[in-house]
C-alpha cells in the first residue's frame, strides 16, 4: 500500500512537472502606432482626414506548447487605439481604450523566432476625445500576424499588425489598425 501511494505521488510529481514545461505564463507591455483607416471618415456632416496616434497595450500572456514547432498564445490586453482627426478648420483626437483578446497560433521558425497569426476580440472599455461624439461600435474583431523574439528563456519581444475587420464607429465605415511593439517576461 506505502508503494503504491509512493508511486502515485512520483506520477503526480512527474506529471505537474512535465505540463509546467508545457504552459508558460507572463506579462508584456508596449507601444502601438495606431490609426484609423476607411472610406468614409465624415464627422457630423464634415469630411476628416486622420493621422496616426501613439498609444500603448499592457496585459497578461500564457503560450501552451503542443509540439516543438508549434504553440497557441491567448491574451488578455488593455489597448489604446484611435486616430487624430483633422481638416482644413479643427481637429481632434479619438482614443478608444479596448478590453482585447488575441488568440495567435504561434509557428517557430527556430528556438528564437516564431511567426504569429490569428484573430483578436476587443470590448470598448472607454471613448476619450475632444468633442462630444460617442459613436463607437462597443465591439471589435481583427486579424493579426507578426514575429515574436525570444531574447532569453523568460524575455521576448514582439512585433504585430492588427487590422480591424469589423467597423469601428456606428457612423462612418472606419476601421482600426496598429503596429504594436511589446517586450515581456514569462515565469
Amino acid at each position: 500500500m506505502k508503494k503504491t501511494i509512493l508511486v502515485a505521488v512520483v506520477l503526480f510529481a512527474m506529471s505537474n512537472a512535465a505540463q509546467a514545461q508545457l504552459v508558460k505564463f507572463g506579462i508584456k507591455g508596449g507601444v502601438n502606432y495606431a490609426n484609423q483607416n476607411g472610406s468614409s471618415i465624415t464627422v457630423n456632416s464634415t469630411n476628416y482626414e486622420t493621422s496616426a496616434i501613439t498609444s500603448y497595450h499592457a496585459g497578461l500572456v500564457a503560450e501552451v506548447k503542443l509540439t516543438d514547432g508549434f504553440s497557441i498564445q491567448p491574451e488578455l490586453l488593455y489597448s489604446t487605439q484611435g486616430a487624430s482627426y483633422k481638416n482644413a478648420l479643427k481637429e481632434f483626437k479619438n482614443e478608444l481604450g479596448y478590453l482585447s483578446v488575441p488568440l495567435l497560433a504561434k509557428f517557430h521558425l527556430n528556438k528564437t523566432v516564431s511567426l504569429d497569426l490569428g484573430p483578436q476580440a476587443s470590448f470598448l472599455l472607454s471613448e476619450r476625445n475632444n468633442f462630444d461624439y460617442n459613436n463607437a461600435e462597443t465591439f471589435e474583431f481583427a486579424a493579426l500576424g507578426g514575429l515574436s523574439f525570444n531574447i532569453t528563456k523568460s524575455f521576448f519581444l514582439q512585433g504585430r499588425y492588427v487590422l480591424g475587420v469589423t467597423e469601428a464607429s456606428k457612423d462612418a465605415q472606419v476601421k482600426n489598425s496598429a503596429l504594436q511593439i511589446s517586450a515581456g517576461f514569462t515565469f
